[in-house]
């Protein structure tokens, strides 16, 4: 008698029924993942993104930001912890008030999941955005003119014209103000930030040899 056909039956029923437990498993923890209050960390944790900056988040998609860039601090080798792009690996619970979760999976340009923290300062990203030159010189970044407009000056400057470098300056008497569009990215920038702590987020060595630093300290 064949038993081959009856021993492929039995080998498929068991790889289903592992994976299926796999995934059900999967799914029941990350659907019971919910915020966290934390009143000394600032309240309702992960923090939402709003106003400017979820439009800002429409604007990245939209440009394709998430061709080059990911949002995912990792800590295998290379960490990028000990390239300065987060304090502490990136968990699923940093992700669960996101609509869209932008991880991304390509890294031509550095990871954003901290650049708020790196770079708080909206201005240094509509100069970013409108030449990436007169930030980070030599940056294989494209420009985003289109996102700005360039205009005369009447009467006084506007208050919000880029301030751009003499090499870089336009026409005598114009001036290149940022649209919404660009304000709502350079606030969606900004606000992507990891500056709280989750007990289930690996530290990096260096946290842990502080905090035990401090323990040791207090201990005496």
């Amino acid at each position: 008698m064949n038993r081959g056909p009856f021993l492929f039956l039995g080998l498929f029923l068991i790889l289903a029924s592992s994976w299926t437990f796999l995934l059900k498993q999967s799914n029941e923890e990350f659907g019971k993942l919910t915020a966290l209050v934390d009143e000394e960390q600032g309240g309702l944790l992960p923090r939402g993104v709003k106003g400017p900056a979820a439009h800002g988040k429409e604007l990245y998609q939209e440009l394709g930001c998430i061709a080059c860039h990911t949002q995912q601090v990792r800590v295998a080798a290379g960490s990028d912890i000990e390239r300065g792009w987060g304090e502490r690996q990136s968990v699923a619970r940093d992700y669960i008030d996101q609509g869209r979760v932008l991880i991304g999976n390509m890294r031509i340009g550095p990871d954003l999941t901290n650049v708020g923290q790196r770079r708080s300062d909206e201005d240094w990203h509509l100069l970013h955005f409108y030449n990436p030159q007169i930030t980070s010189e030599g940056s294989n970044m494209p420009s985003y003119p289109f996102l700005f407009e360039t205009r005369e000056i009447v009467g006084e400057p506007s208050a919000n014209a880029l301030s751009l470098p003499e090499e870089y300056a336009v026409e005598a008497g114009y001036e290149v103000v940022p649209l919404r569009e660009a304000e709502s990215l350079a606030a969606y920038m900004t606000s992507l930030k990891v500056d709280y702590d989750l007990d289930e987020a690996p530290k990096s060595n260096e946290v842990m040899a502080e905090e035990l630093a401090v323990a040791l300290e207090n201990a005496q």
